[in-house]
């Protein structure tokens, strides 16, 4: 019996879809039902579904009996200061509530998703040695998969067979309300602004290949980048636009610029009481020259390779279009 976390998620959905399509027992954990364009009701009735929650304990070690492999992508993604109790509640202590489980349950290989967040990020060139530094300027969101990462190493020492993969920004066609999904409504709403940023970018799939040919390989207490290429948020949102016959970003956001709107977002989340649309640590990220080398996971899996970005954002763009009806402009300006 295979187990996920998180699989009413975007990591997770296409995860389960790949396990079921290849005839794997899968149970999986979730607090909602699942709602999205992945999974179809045939698939969906495959799985053993545990409604619950990671910071569940006793859940945990209930739904772990009789399996042998754990797949946690359950997270939190969160960029608000107000947020971080609950942020660092889900994503270290949920973690060691994974962890702990599975060492009480014999599991033989957990897979934990984690983020290039945890690596320390910032400009220049990233692989898996960069050492983390507490007192970098490091966003709430890296610190909490990074002190979940130390979860798992500890789980590691007591025995525990696992790896870890640190995806980049996760492209897919997930509920586009939710996680980096939302960049592809960003991109059909016709959001104007761009900034200079560079960040790695994945497909999703690939995210999920390398999880199972990790899983099920000897390898153990190793950590992943995914990432298949370093793209500037420009030409990003650029392609996500043209591949649904929109207009392309044209308003370039300065530095300056950028700080002025997440302080007004500040102010505006304090007094309504909402999440602010920019923080200052999206506005820093999105201004980071930050290079993602993923030669290591092509290194080590003999034959791996990852979808060319733009083929991975023309097929979700049309998974996307398919799901919610969408409708092309016949006015789109074309894409650079």
């Amino acid at each position: 019996m295979i187990f996920v976390t998180g699989g009413t998620g975007l990591v997770g959905s296409y995860l389960i879809k790949a396990l079921v399509q290849e005839g794997a027992p899968v149970r999986a954990l979730c607090r909602h039902p699942y709602e999205g364009p992945v999974l179809t009701p045939a698939e969906l009735e495959r799985v053993e579904w545990i409604q619950g929650d990671i910071l569940d304990a006793a859940c945990l070690e209930n739904a772990m009996e009789g399996v042998t492999q754990v797949y946690h992508c359950a997270a939190m993604v969160s960029f608000n200061p107000r947020r971080q109790h609950i942020l660092f509640q889900v994503n270290i202590e949920g973690t060691a509530n994974v962890v702990n489980a599975a060492l009480e349950k014999g599991v033989q290989k957990m897979v934990h998703v984690s983020s290039v967040a945890a690596l320390g990020g910032g400009n220049g060139r990233i692989d898996e040695s960069m050492s983390w530094n507490e007192e970098s300027d490091n966003s709430r969101y890296g610190k909490s998969k990074f002190h979940g990462e130390m979860e798992v190493w500890r789980g590691i020492a007591e025995g525990l067979h696992a790896v870890i993969v640190n995806p980049a920004l996760v492209l897919g066609a997930g509920d586009w309300e939710k996680s980096s999904a939302e960049l592809f409504k960003t991109a059909y709403d016709e959001f104007g602004w761009y900034t200079d940023g560079i960040n790695g970018m994945v497909d999703v799939r690939d995210v999920v290949r390398a999880m199972i040919l990790l899983m099920n390989s000897p390898i153990n207490a190793e950590r992943f980048i995914l990432s298949a290429d370093n793209w500037t948020f420009l030409r990003l949102f650029s392609e996500m636009a043209t591949a649904f016959g929109k207009r392309i970003p044209h308003k370039k956001v300065t530095p300056f610029l950028a700080g002025l709107i997440w302080r007004a977002e500040k102010v505006r989340g304090l007094v309504t009481g909402k999440d602010p649309l920019i923080t200052k640590e999206t506005a820093r990220t999105a201004q980071a020259l930050s290079y993602y080398d993923a030669g290591k996971i092509t290194a080590t899996l003999d034959g791996f390779s990852f979808t060319p970005l733009e083929e991975s954002i023309r097929y979700h763009a049309a998974q996307l279009t398919e799901y919610y009806k969408l409708e092309r402009s016949i006015t789109a300006t074309p894409g650079v």
